[in-house]
């Protein structure tokens, strides 16, 4: 058996062993627990990339396109099964991204500032290892609930009444949603008597008429949960204080876990209702879409009333949330390409942008949001003194850290408001034509009405972003109320500046990108592959067989 296929597990051993022996080291040791944590944490990024390799790797036509994994000698119906393919790679790959930058970020101050942070942040990255990678519905709960329990802890962190109060709404919201989880799963076993996702696929075509209305009842309570996490309007709206008053690092890695949410509604969308099943075909894709609008409306409106940089930042996840759960209500193969594209943009995007936010704070006084907007609207000595202040900033030479900072803030905005030449454009291009050519490139299709209000709002999002970050830019960098030169360390802005250089990859290597999107979408479309994968001698044994 080749031994590479245990590297299947690492993404969950490696940060559940390393998590535990951090526990056992004294917290006055902070520069030991940060240097295991990252070693880990950059072993966790080598091994996603080596998993994404064996995934790309893998024979299409004729050949499956996953890689399981069963823990035990049974077959894959009855054990716990771990599951590998092209999208669960492309997730791996990019939580150990974010956990690497947002870790480097927090080693200059952030990660000293509570207890175990550490411990927490590795559990977290077992979580969503194992969220992403499991191939049954009970162990997709219990790793959800593994990474829930570690954000409880990284929400916290650092303390403070405006930190706890949101931590405690968020708290109490994801609670509820394990609670319809679990009720969901219920029933969906009640119906069909498995939970592997494969196995499931497989059973929901014959299951009896007069039980489809529970099954369809559990499928619902089931999506409601992870709607959730994802942040879909009217059931996100815990999310924008929740990520404002999350510290910068932890905020960036927090992007990635509205991800899980629509990560699951992609693979069971596609792979329980994507398939013939009757009255099950397509089950839930209209409610995803209109969703996914509903979303857009409410967090564009959010991005515009801000004057917080964290709250903006929060609704620009739920930007991203609602564009990719509507992307997947429509199901086309082309528009998913193009939203997985756009998901890794635009998490690495607004992840910079939630640790830019804390260097960026340092050059504004407390209070500028709040006397900006009143000097706007009443106006005052601020612009009557305008002209002198400009005549006396000539010549002065601006500091080397504005500038950086003003330049990293700049491309972010081009980033998320979907902008050339950046990654972002490319993205936001790549659902377009999805949309818009149905029938595939150049050929004929109708596109129906809520397809046209989605690209309107694809559309309006983006320039509701660019103009609230211009805004917030020129009170920041151009005219602040009282400007202040930052104190700000290469550690802090090295990870922003590698999240916004990734993004330029993104850009020049786009075609091969895309290549692997379209690869993704089309396993996703046909969910033969990942069952034949699962089901049909694709299986490997964790013990001697």
């Amino acid at each position: 058996m080749d031994w590479t296929r245990h590297l299947l597990i690492v993404p969950i051993l490696l940060p559940l062993v390393t998590g535990a022996a951090l526990l056992l080291i004294d917290e006055t040791r902070h520069t030991l627990k940060a240097f295991i944590n990252l070693a880990s944490t950059v072993l966790l990024l080598v091994a996603g990339l080596v998993l994404m390799h064996m995934a790309a790797s893998v024979p299409d036509g004729g050949g499956a396109l996953a890689l399981s994994y069963a823990i035990g000698d049974w077959p894959a119906r009855f054990t716990i099964v771990l599951v590998l393919d092209r999208l669960a790679s492309l997730m791996l790959v990019l939580v150990a991204v974010l956990a690497l930058a947002s870790l480097i970020f927090s080693l200059a101050r952030w990660h000293r500032a509570g207890p175990h942070f550490h411990s927490i942040f590795q559990f977290l990255l077992m979580g969503l290892g194992g969220a992403f990678l499991t191939g049954d519905l009970f162990n997709l709960f219990v790793f959800f609930e593994i990474t829930l329990a570690a954000s409880y802890g990284l929400l916290l962190h650092g303390g403070g009444a405006f930190r706890v109060r949101s931590g405690l709404h968020y708290i109490s919201i994801n609670l509820a949603a394990s609670l319809l989880f679990l009720i969901g799963v219920s029933l969906i076993y009640g119906v069909t008597g498995s939970l592997n996702m494969a196995d499931l696929a497989v059973r929901l075509p014959v299951v009896r008429e007069h039980d489809r209305m529970l099954l369809q009842a559990g499928a619902a309570i089931l999506g409601v949960a992870f709607l959730v996490k994802a942040g879909m309007w009217p059931l996100g709206f815990w999310l924008a204080p929740a990520y404002m008053a999350a510290a910068a690092p932890v905020g960036a890695v927090f992007v990635v876990l509205t991800k899980v949410g629509v990560y699951i509604l992609l693979r069971l969308t596609l792979l329980l209702f994507g398939s013939p099943a009757g009255e099950l075909t397509g089950f839930g894709g209209v409610a995803l879409l209109w969703g996914g609008i509903a979303t857009l409306i409410f967090a564009t409106s959010g991005v515009l009333a801000s004057q917080a940089m964290g709250r903006l930042a929060g609704y620009a996840v739920l930007i991203s949330s609602g564009t990719l759960l509507a992307a997947v209500g429509l199901g086309d193969a082309s528009v998913v390409s193009g939203a997985l594209f756009y998901l890794v943009s635009s998490t690495l995007s607004t992840a910079a942008l939630f640790m830019l936010i804390e260097l960026v704070e340092r050059a504004r006084e407390p209070g500028a949001d709040l006397l900006a907007v009143t000097i706007e609207a009443y106006g005052g000595e601020e612009g009557e003194e305008e002209e002198e202040r400009e005549d006396e900033a000539v010549g002065v030479v601006m500091p080397g850290a504005l500038a950086v900072l003003g330049i990293a803030f700049g491309c972010v905005a081009l980033l998320l408001a979907g902008l050339p030449p950046l990654s972002g454009f490319v993205a936001k291009f790549a659902i377009l034509t999805g949309m818009l050519n149905p029938g595939g490139l150049g050929q004929p299709g109708e596109i129906p009405a809520p397809v046209w209000v989605l690209v309107a709002l694809v559309i309006l999002s983006g320039f509701a972003i660019l103009v609230a970050m211009m805004r917030t830019g020129m009170r920041t960098f151009w005219a602040p109320v009282q400007p202040v030169l930052p104190r700000v360390l290469v550690v802090e802005v090295a990870p922003i500046l590698a999240l916004i250089g990734l993004c330029l990859v993104l850009t020049a290597a786009a075609g091969t990108v895309v290549s692997y999107t379209d690869a993704t979408a089309r396993a996703l479309h046909d969910p033969a592959t990942y069952i034949g994968g699962v089901l049909g001698g694709g299986e490997t044994s964790g013990g001697v067989r």
